[in-house]
């Protein structure tokens, strides 16, 4: 198939009929970056295993190291040892972020709680996505954080300012859980300065509240216990003071797990995931629930995921669905290509967030589904498919978006030819997606 270090324009995928295998899951991307993030921000050595090897991830390591943070490779390719260090010793720098949401949020705000020179940009998309609510959270901090592009959007220039705890800080969570998550990792940098509570107000409906709850546990494993009123109201204590578990292990990436558990559910099965299962803290492992209510036969444990379920290949249809994806906004998009195989039209409510992803995922996804045949309907925060009366064959754009390469790996089980166009974007969290793939499909 292809390989993200031997970059081509476009792979094309023949129709396939069947599904069936195993595959143990590369690191969450999530759960990466925040454990390199609180790795390096605590007191001992943290042995990382099952870190993702990805753009996102090595654009964080490369960044933390640039901050002056000791990180050495460990005996094996998923593993790293951190040196925390409480506070990054370099006070100035340039810092590429590529379009890592995960690795320029955090980091923002906890260089914004430090203080000193430094400049962060990315890619073009990267300067796309908003990050206007977390701005204005930190000024309401003290913090000096300055535009230097468009207002409300990366670049950003960060210098010295005065922390002020003595009132809450308010952040808008409607927009992404991102804003609130950053906060929340870097808090205990601004009450170890200023010896008092931290307390964050969330303004408007908090969107994506499982990688919020992510957040949380992993702070509790570095030591940092937050109390929560509802999802409302979020208290980091004066004492706080993050310290290293010493060793961390990084779940399989439950949003990556979606792709195969549709395979089994679409191309008869079995289809295993290891690597995440009843016991993770994902979100998104609840697209399992999605599957099962679509017709699939699911089976879980500890740590593993396993689906089975009908050939649409041969004339088997999924079960329609009209069902609310807030709580899992990246694996609603298997969802919405697995519609195309359902018995009748398909809705996804409350996916405002793909909006402000690596793309405009709404609209991407209208497009692109819309060039194999399906009706598509769209507004400001909802998607409707109808599945093709009539196939077509057709070229899918990306758009610069590892989620819609793989989403769309699903397309091949319809009776057309399928062309992905830049499948090497999935370098940003999966750069072996389609040899894996390929490894589980068959005509």
């Amino acid at each position: 198939m292809t390989d993200a270090s031997h970059p081509t324009p476009y792979l094309d995928l023949a129709p396939v009929r069947n599904a069936r295998g195993t595959v143990s899951l590369p690191g969450s991307k999530s759960i990466s970056n925040r454990v390199l993030l609180l790795a390096a921000l605590a007191e001992g050595r943290t042995r990382v295993t099952g870190l993702l090897d990805s753009d996102d991830t090595r654009v964080m390591l490369a960044a933390l190291r640039t901050l002056g943070v000791n990180i050495t490779q460990g005996e094996r390719p998923d593993e790293v040892l951190v040196e925390g260090c409480g506070r990054f010793h370099v006070g100035r720098a340039d810092l590429f972020m590529g379009n890592a949401g995960t690795a320029i949020r955090p980091l923002t705000a906890a260089l914004a709680m430090m203080g000193g020179h430094y400049l962060l940009h990315g890619v073009p998309r990267m300067h796309e996505r908003p990050i206007g609510d977390l701005v204005d959270a930190l000024r309401m901090l003290g913090a000096c954080v300055a535009y230097q592009g468009k207002e409300g959007y990366p670049p950003l220039s960060i210098g010295w300012g005065e922390l002020n705890l003595s009132r809450p800080v308010k952040v808008n969570g409607s927009v992404s859980s991102q804003f609130l998550t950053a906060l929340l990792l870097a808090a205990p940098l601004a009450t170890r300065s200023a010896g008092r509570d931290f307390v964050i107000q969330v303004e408007g409906e908090l969107i994506s509240k499982p990688y919020v709850d992510m957040t949380l546990n992993l702070m509790r494993r570095f030591g940092v216990t937050v109390e929560r009123d509802g999802w409302q109201r979020f208290v980091v204590p004066a004492s706080a003071v993050y310290r290293s578990p010493g060793q961390m292990l990084v779940e399989g990436d439950a949003s990556s797990a979606s792709y195969f558990l549709a395979l089994g559910a679409i191309g008869g099965g079995p289809v295993r995931v290891t690597g995440v299962g009843r016991d993770s803290i994902q979100g998104d492992v609840a697209f399992a629930h999605t599957l099962e209510a679509m017709g699939a036969q699911v089976e879980m444990g500890a740590d593993w995921i396993e689906t089975r379920g009908v050939k649409v290949a041969e004339g088997g249809r999924l079960k329609a669905f009209d069902a609310d994806f807030n709580l899992i906004p990246d694996a609603a998009m298997t969802a919405a290509v697995l519609a195309l195989y359902a018995d009748g039209p398909c809705r996804l409510r409350n996916i405002a967030s793909w909006r402000v992803k690596e793309t405009d995922r709404i609209h991407a996804m209208e497009a692109e589904l819309s060039k194999l045949g399906a009706t598509v309907q769209s507004t400001p925060d909802s998607l409707t498919v109808t599945p093709p009366a009539s196939w077509r064959p057709a070229e899918i754009g990306t758009w610069d978006d590892h989620r819609m390469a793989m989403c769309f790996s699903l397309a091949a089980f319809g009776p057309v030819a399928v062309r992905i166009l830049d499948p090497g974007c999935v370098s940003k969290t999966f750069p072996t997606y389609f040899d894996v793939y390929a490894g589980l499909v068959e005509a």
